[in-house]
């Protein structure tokens, strides 16, 4: 028999092993963490005496916490996936997660950005070029923050006017191949060779002074500084994303097309932006890549 503890610590490792994002890590080491602390404070320590009914329990808990239905369906989703890995191993007989359901979580639309306020960020941005150059990544491909991280100098074509950006495939997403404007190769060069480390060990795009790799909380908080300077309110580094997803559909690019270039594992997704793409209207063409 396994303990908590235990199957926390391997569960973990096998996530690492799949290649999870840090940030998947982070979310899934800490959602566990804080449930097997409620099961051990119930007296249950081994996994083998887990029911269902312990861990609605502890689902009900954090609601009356009045934590939001967001993170509980995350810490819902977290559980599920643990338990499952605990099933597929043997050390459980029955996967007592199953049962457990998601809370009713209201979609909200996403948040797009005017063309004043993307060219408020740029302007805010404009005097420290890696940030800019950062930020201009992300609204001319619409990369997620993890994917701008990882983005490396050999998954790059920006020798002419017209370039193109590789993304590997990783854990279930598949690979894909983002065509890249002239506007995003000019910043680009201009970074790498101006600013950017010349170190053999600085194998990533976005890196410290010393060569190291940005890890995703320096991206977001430095991008969130740049929002808070450019007066942009309710603004998310992943709405950058968005701006770009709205504006290729109002310009009326195949959403097929789209849907593999942005990465949405769905084309549902995609065509969620539907009903918003009116918030689109007034962007220049000239101002965000077109596909």
């Amino acid at each position: 028999m396994i303990s908590l503890k235990e199957a926390h610590k391997t569960f973990i490792e096998h996530l690492t092993k799949q290649g999870k994002s840090s940030a998947t890590l982070t979310a899934y080491n800490k959602d566990i963490e804080q449930l097997i602390r409620h099961l051990e404070n119930e007296g249950l320590v081994l996994v083998t005496e887990i029911q269902t009914v312990h861990l609605e329990v502890f689902m009900k808990g954090l609601a009356d916490k009045k934590y939001t239905a967001k993170s509980i369906s995350r810490k819902t989703n977290a559980t599920k996936t643990f338990f499952k890995f605990l099933k597929e191993l043997n050390h459980i007989v029955e996967n007592v997660s199953i049962a457990l359901k998601h809370p009713k979580v209201d979609s909200k639309a996403p948040r797009i950005l005017s063309k004043i306020e993307y060219r408020a960020l740029r302007d805010a941005a404009r005097h420290d070029l890696r940030s800019y150059a950062m930020i201009e990544v992300l609204l001319q491909t619409g990369l997620t923050i993890s994917e701008l991280a990882e983005m490396k100098i050999e998954e790059l074509d920006i020798k002419g006017d017209e370039g193109n950006l590789f993304v590997p495939k990783k854990n279930n997403k598949e690979s894909r191949n983002i065509p890249l404007n002239k506007a995003v190769i000019e910043i680009l060069k201009k970074y790498i060779e101006e600013e950017r480390p010349k170190m053999e060990k600085a194998l990533h795009v976005f890196v410290t002074k010393t060569g190291n790799s940005l890890l995703v909380r320096n991206i977001r908080s430095t991008i969130d500084r740049y929002f808070k300077n450019a007066g942009i309110e309710r603004a998310k580094v992943n709405d950058l994303r968005h701006t770009f997803v709205a504006f290729h559909l109002s310009q009326g690019v195949n959403i097929l097309k789209l849907s593999k270039i942005a990465g949405h594992k769905r084309v549902s997704t995609t065509e969620k932006y539907l009903d918003y793409i009116e918030k689109a209207d007034g962007v220049e063409k000239a101002e965000l890549s077109a596909l």
